[in-house]
């Protein structure tokens, strides 16, 4: 199915409203849903209006509920998100690690006893494109076996690096989990009736599987790099909870408030113009993302590209064709 930009904001922004959602709030969270779906985002744009919506009727989401100033002290601010959507949770953090920055150079901002922040790009994008660094990673409950076990014990921690790119144009964007595939990217390859394009976990058996549906089932996800990645989600779960005064996925599973219900989120913002004042910013990006595509190409490779340039391609289908959207996807949003 293909939408306009409005057709789904105004539908996902009825169903938050419907909800208990204000109009304002529903206003904001509907255009972030949508803003990730028109950069090809689908598994945390229209696919988690559904669950979103769940967690609030179970009240492991409060729609009333704003972020609270627990300290503050230099350039560092730690926040009660009070159960709270987490889009407009995590966006407000990315404001105040902002406002650090203009005073400070740099800014940290913990949240704890937040919820899912849905796709965490969305707030490197939110800060680079006002001239900001910005690195950001959220924890989870455990989804993803350590490396050298069967059962979850990490979660997929999604981690984020954000910068201007040059000329003024799209953003330098890292946004990336800890596993070779997200939960949500599973579930997009599965409702399209595809395979991954590398293996990306282990199905019940044990063997390493190209089938989304398979890994789905077993919960074996596959940590990038695999034991890196194994410890690079421990680290971020470890320092999520103690950078915000929060919890980490040990206590979330003990809660069981679904997926991200009461995590931690760390928000560091930088001001490059107070750090590269020798330097064109602007300059030192375009030759590094020169110099990465001139590499001769590998055999069947789709070609190289900086961290972040898939979505163009994105935008031109979606401009041409309009936004896709799964039919059965779209018909549950509707049904709510």
């Amino acid at each position: 199915m293909r939408l306009t930009f409005d057709e789904i904001k105004n539908e996902i922004k009825r169903v938050f409203m419907k909800y208990g959602l204000s109009e304002e709030k529903a206003e904001t969270c509907a255009r972030i849903h949508t803003e990730s779906t028109y950069d090809g985002i689908y598994s945390h744009g229209t696919n988690r209006v559904a669950r979103f919506v769940d967690y609030i009727k179970k009240g492991w989401v409060d729609v009333h509920a704003d972020p609270s100033l627990d300290r503050e002290f230099g350039a560092v601010r730690i926040y009660n998100g009070n159960l709270g959507p987490g889009i407009l949770n995590a966006l407000y953090g990315a404001d105040r690690a902002m406002e650090l920055a203009d005073q400070y150079g740099i800014g940290m901002v913990g949240i704890h006893n937040t919820t899912h922040w849905m796709r965490g790009g969305t707030y490197g994008l939110y800060v680079a494109k006002r001239g900001y660094v910005g690195i950001m990673w959220t924890n989870t409950e455990a989804c993803m076996p350590p490396w050298g076990g069967k059962d979850c014990r990490l979660g997929n921690n999604p981690f984020v690096m954000a910068m201007p790119g040059p000329d003024g144009g799209a953003p330098v964007l890292l946004d990336m989990a800890m596993s070779q595939y997200s939960y949500g990217k599973l579930q997009v390859t599965r409702l399209a009736g595809k395979k991954l394009p590398f293996p990306g976990g282990y199905d019940r058996e044990g063997n390493l599987t190209d089938d989304p549906g398979a890994i789905e089932e077993s919960m074996r996800i596959l940590p990038i790099g695999y034991w890196k990645g194994s410890a690079f989600a421990f680290m971020l779960d470890i320092l999520g909870s103690v950078l915000s005064d929060g919890v980490g996925a040990v206590d979330m599973d003990a809660a069981t408030k679904g997926s991200c219900g009461g995590c931690s989120q760390v928000m560091i913002v930088i001001d490059p113009k107070k750090t590269s004042v020798s330097h064109d910013i602007s300059l030192t990006v375009k030759r590094a993302e020169e110099y990465l595509k001139s590499a001769e190409a590998a055999e069947h490779a789709g070609g190289i590209r900086a961290p972040g340039e898939g979505i163009e391609k994105f935008h031109a289908d979606h401009d041409r064709n309009g936004i896709y959207v799964d039919d059965a996807v779209w018909e549950e949003i509707c049904a709510l």
